[in-house]
């Protein structure tokens, strides 16, 4: 990487947690040149407004998630496990989420609902790939026979991820991890009852 791409991935990196934890409405310019220890010249010398600093922040937080993710579901060798492992990152890994301000997904979906127009494309794009993600491991599951081949993959996918999601408001919101165990317990009944062949 040149300087220049160095020190933008410094930014992105020491912010992440900022606007996860706070949003953008909650992450001021001091606090950004506080968390990285440069002048808002040098901030804005590398980006051109605190909208594109989110954007890059967002794709970076929700980047690391995936990656995440995609370890423990390429660990696994049959799609079912996979699907199980996709569940069980979840709940593995709440505390360390919660201590980073929680899933940016989430998080982002929520804050830029109607206030924040600029993030919608990025974070709808995030969403679509998760979901993608999931549908082609159970199209994939069908074509090996683990899975029923009448299910219908994008529906469960997007079913699964809106489960999870509230799963992860809810329990944010009341400080009780409990929901979101509840919510994977079911993703994960919905897989052995009525997904496996």
């Amino acid at each position: 990487m040149s300087k220049a791409e160095q020190t933008r991935q410094f930014i992105i990196e020491s912010t992440a947690s900022l606007f996860n934890k706070n949003g953008f409405a909650g992450t001021s310019l001091s606090d950004m040149t506080k968390a990285t220890g440069l002048t808002k010249g040098s901030i804005y010398g590398n980006f051109k407004n605190k909208e594109e600093v989110a954007i890059e922040v967002f794709k970076h937080n929700s980047g690391q998630l995936a990656k995440k993710m995609e370890a423990a579901m390429n660990a696994e060798s049959s799609c079912y496990r996979k699907l199980l492992a996709f569940t069980d990152f979840y709940r593995n890994n709440w505390d360390s989420l919660l201590e980073k301000g929680g899933c940016p997904l989430l998080n982002s979906a929520t804050e830029m609902d109607d206030a924040l127009p600029f993030m919608k494309p990025t974070v709808q794009h995030s969403f679509t790939k998760l979901s993608s993600r999931i549908e082609k491991t159970i199209e994939l599951g069908k074509e090996h026979g683990e899975f029923k081949q009448d299910v219908n993959s994008a529906q469960l996918a997007s079913l699964f991820i809106m489960l999870i999601e509230g799963g992860i408001l809810v329990s944010k919101t009341l400080e009780n991890r409990q929901h979101l165990n509840q919510a994977l317990d079911r993703v994960q009944k919905i897989i052995t009852a009525e997904l496996l062949a």
